[in-house]
């Protein structure tokens, strides 16, 4: 999948896979590759700015935690980020159906004319 494909979701797609829990920055590139069956490839480069932004606007929080003798950054949704994760949800929805309309127009619903 083509690496524009993702702008303008990845808001949405970090915030979607730290629902269920915290997680550090190269287990969320797993978690988005894994959920995507593959299609999705995020780089270092690409989601820590994104973290950190999202981080600097209250959608998540970090904190340091330590493993053997390795320190790494564990990102958590806020409460805001849930919000904001159930407004990218239905942002996504409509944006689909939309493209879909134009894309499949046999499979788009009917408007009174």
């Amino acid at each position: 999948m083509r690496a524009d494909a993702v702008r303008g979701h990845l808001d949405g797609l970090l915030l979607a896979v730290l629902e269920p829990g915290p997680l550090h920055g190269y287990a969320i590139i797993t978690a988005v590759q894994q959920r995507s069956g593959g299609a999705l490839e995020l780089r270092t480069g690409t989601i820590y700015p994104a973290l950190n932004r999202l981080e600097r606007i209250g959608l998540l929080a970090s904190s340091w935690e330590s493993v053997g003798d390795r320190r790494r950054r564990c990102y958590r949704l806020t409460e805001a980020g849930r919000r904001g994760l159930a407004t990218e949800r239905t942002a996504w929805q409509e944006f689909t159906a939309a493209i879909g309309s134009v894309l499949n127009p046999s499979a788009a619903p009917r408007t009174a004319s």
